[in-house]
Formats: structure tokens, C-alpha cells, sequence
């Protein structure tokens, strides 16, 4: 119900409350007003700490939900709950979706078939020309999501971009900025050419490391696989992949030279089972879609 719109947007953020413990909560409370508006004894009736329930309490009690909706609506920011016919098919089959998602530009696109691109944040000229080689023709098929990362992340939206193809850009922080800062300009570009920005985290939420892993479970579970370019022995970028094969989704990944550092990860993951990818066509020939 849309009236209940701003008691998830309470509910969005707080650590600890993921989709598996709502959907538990919500067998007990009656929505997601009540559990909104229960205090800190009532959580510990359901078993949930008292340190948790304590946290729980500082956390409502410091929120102003009116506001915030007015906020989001001045940013143009829509809201999907997991209960809505709009939310992405794909992302609600993992094992912890988001129960709601902050959305800036054409949601519709988050439900056409689409491919995760990610790889270093270091891009070499290497993983500059594969992007373009790959991307510009898959773009022409499959919505392309990334990160919004420096390095390839970026390069990935900007190709798709050119090659006038729809991207999605998954944040790893509230809509209310842009990180990294010198991406606006992208990040803006993607929402008027008919992508969108999305997000799990509400306005003002802490920019933290643990949030760009929650990210990449998003990145992983939008889409149908996910590309790897380039990506050193200890990149995110593994870590995006491994959400993926969890997934059972596909895992593809362009070699490199052996000798660089960018080319340990795509190599270590293609000697794990990933795809080796050379052209557009292996893509396309994997994911069952018509080459031309």
C-alpha cells in the first residue's frame, strides 16, 4: 500500500534487518507500520538481542520519515518493495534481494535481459579496447549494469552509452550523491538516456566498505551473468563472480596478457569454470540470444 511506503523506508538500512528476518517479522506483526512502530521490547519477544533492539529504538526514534519521503520525491527517486509487480524479476530469485530498492530513471529496464560488467578499477588500455570490442555489441541486446567504479565499471556504462544502449548503474551508497564524485556527469547522462541508478540504501546512509559487497550481490543478481574484464588476485571484482555462480547464473571472462597483474583474476576464475570470451558472439551463443 502506498501509505506504507515511508514506514520501508524506516525499515531500509538498518543493519541486521534483511529480507529473511522481515519476511519472519512479518508473520508475527501485521506490516511494516507495526513493525515500524513496535519498540525495542517487542523486538526482543521475537528472539532479536537486546543490543539489536536497543540499536532498533535509537534508530527510529532518529528518523523523520515525512521528511525523507519529500526528500526522495524532490530527487525524483522512486520506491519498489519487494511486494511490487515491478520489482526485478531476476534480483527477487537470489537469496537475500533487497526488501526495497531506491530508484532514479526507468525502472522498466530493470526487468529486460541484461549482463553485469565489472573489472579493475585500474584499467589497463587492454581492458579499455575489450570493453569497446564487447560492450559496444552486447549493448545492442542486453542492458549493461556496472558499478559506477572508476576503471572499468565506469568505461562500461560510458561504451554502452555511445553504443546508445540502455545501462544500469548499481550504488553502493543513498541516491542523495554520486561516488565517485567525478562520475555526476555519468551518472546523470545514464538517467536521461533511459537507464537508471539504483540503490538499496536510503539518503545519508555511511559510506563504508562492507556497503560496495552488498553492491556487488546486487550487481550479480540483476542480471543474467556477469562479464569480467580485467581484476587483480584480490579484486571485488571475484567477488561479484562468486555471487553470481551462486546464483546460478553465468560467469564470463576475457583473457589477458600473462604477463599482468590485471589478467590474475579473469584467469583464476576461468580455471574455476568461468567462460572464456573472446567476441560478442560467445555471450550472446551462451545466453541462448540471437547473435544478429
Amino acid at each position: 500500500m502506498k501509505e506504507d511506503l515511508k514506514y520501508w523506508v524506516g525499515l531500509s538500512g538498518f543493519k541486521g534487518l534483511g529480507y529473511k528476518r522481515l519476511r519472519l517479522m512479518l508473520e508475527y506483526f501485521k506490516g511494516v507500520k507495526e513493525i515500524w512502530e513496535a519498540d525495542e521490547s517487542l523486538w526482543e519477544k521475537l528472539g532479536i538481542s537486546s543490543n539489536m533492539a536497543a540499536d532498533w529504538d535509537k534508530w527510529r526514534k532518529n528518523r523523520d520519515l515525512t521528511h525523507e519521503l519529500t526528500r526522495l520525491s524532490q530527487k525524483e527517486v522512486r520506491l519498489v518493495t519487494i511486494e511490487d509487480n515491478n520489482y526485478p524479476k531476476m534480483l527477487k530469485e537470489i537469496d537475500s534481494p533487497p526488501f526495497l530498492l531506491f530508484i532514479k530513471g526507468q525502472l522498466e529496464c530493470l526487468n529486460l535481459p541484461s549482463l553485469t560488467v565489472v573489472g579493475s578499477r585500474r584499467m589497463t588500455g587492454y581492458g579499455q579496447k575489450a570493453t569497446i570490442n564487447l560492450v559496444g555489441v552486447l549493448s545492442q541486446k542486453l542492458v549493461i549494469i556496472s558499478g559506477l567504479a572508476r576503471g572499468i565499471d565506469g568505461w562500461a556504462h560510458r561504451v554502452c552509452l555511445q553504443s546508445k544502449g540502455k545501462t544500469v548503474a548499481v550504488l553502493g551508497h543513498g541516491l542523495d550523491r554520486i561516488y565517485p564524485i567525478e562520475h555526476q556527469g555519468l551518472a546523470d547522462e545514464i538517467v536521461n538516456r533511459g537507464g537508471c541508478l539504483i540503490s538499496e540504501f536510503p539518503f545519508d546512509y555511511p559510506l563504508e566498505k562492507i556497503n560496495f559487497p552488498m553492491r556487488d550481490r546486487i550487481l550479480a543478481g540483476l542480471s543474467l551473468g556477469t562479464l569480467v574484464i580485467e581484476g587483480s588476485q584480490r579484486s571485488g571484482t571475484k567477488i561479484t563472480a562468486g555471487f553470481a555462480a551462486d546464483y546460478g547464473r553465468e560467469v564470463f571472462c576475457v583473457p589477458g596478457p600473462i604477463d599482468s597483474e590485471s589478467s590474475i583474476g579473469p584467469a583464476e576464475l576461468i580455471q574455476q569454470g568461468a567462460k572464456l570470451v573472446t567476441n560478442p558472439e560467445d555471450i550472446f551463443c551462451e545466453l541462448k540470444l540471437p547473435e544478429s
